[in-house]
């Protein structure tokens, strides 16, 4: 367990400074903003912290707030994608993603439904889908914008505008799927994920943590694949636009 003390605050500061000062140096622009997220992570867990207690007494409240991590994660997505409201529809791949993968997982029994198992397998599978959502749709709308010749050229080809824009933008959105293939494919070799760790810490065997990993990795696949081409489409609709 990691101690709770003055040693903790030192060191998460100098990691901070460490990685503001490069992103400045480095004129990568992202200065300000990595303080600002390292805040505000510190004050979200805290809060997180102080009520999961309570979250974990009942079923209801589980729901409740996996709710409000799905709403989070959507309005997330939505301003790192467009600046419009247009943006909200990005709630919508995001769910198209995780409902079905953590229906598949409680209803399969493997996980038992409980707050203290739910919360943490829908958190991750939110997130990654929070992510995904997030890529996919920057990279559609920039390659929209920085091909709209392409785009012109396939139309007047006789193409459809939703197949046009897919012709464009669909490979170069489809990297959004990057990170997860790679931390799937490198698993064990190169990183021991959390869910690993937290069930081998739990008293799990190391093949049991490596089997509850290996659901969440795989069960992550099937989220981000999802959300990713639904927001495609949505981009490719003209649902979501710049």
């Amino acid at each position: 367990m990691i101690p709770i003390n003055t040693l903790l605050a030192m060191v998460l500061v100098t990691l901070v400074a460490i990685a503001a000062t490069v992103t400045v140096a480095g004129g990568l622009g992202t200065g300000r903003a990595t303080i600002s997220a390292a805040v505000r992570g510190a004050a979200q867990l805290g809060v997180v912290s102080a009520v999961i207690v309570f979250v974990l007494r009942s079923g209801w409240w589980t729901v409740a707030f996996i709710g409000l991590m799905l709403v989070a994660a959507g309005a997330t997505s939505a301003r790192r994608i467009t600046s419009n409201l247009s943006g909200a529809w990005a709630a919508v791949s995001i769910i198209a993603g995780v409902a079905p993968v953590l229906g598949l997982i409680l209803g399969s029994t493997l996980v038992p439904a409980a707050g203290i198992a739910v919360i943490p397998i829908a958190g991750i599978l939110i997130g990654n889908a929070m992510v995904a959502t997030s890529l996919a749709g920057r990279r559609a709308l920039d390659e929209l914008r920085t091909r709209f010749g392409e785009y012109e050229a396939a139309l007047a080809l006789g193409l459809l505008p939703r197949v046009a824009a897919l012709e464009v933008f669909r490979p170069a959105a489809s990297q959004a799927l990057v990170p997860a293939l790679d931390q799937t494919r490198t698993v064990g070799l190169v990183t021991l994920p959390g869910a690993y760790v937290g069930v081998l810490l739990g008293g799990a065997s190391p093949l049991e943590a490596g089997a509850a990993q290996l659901l969440v990795l795989v069960g992550v696949l099937a989220a981000q694949a999802i959300a990713v081409l639904i927001t495609i489409e949505l981009v490719a609709r003209e649902r979501i636009v710049r």
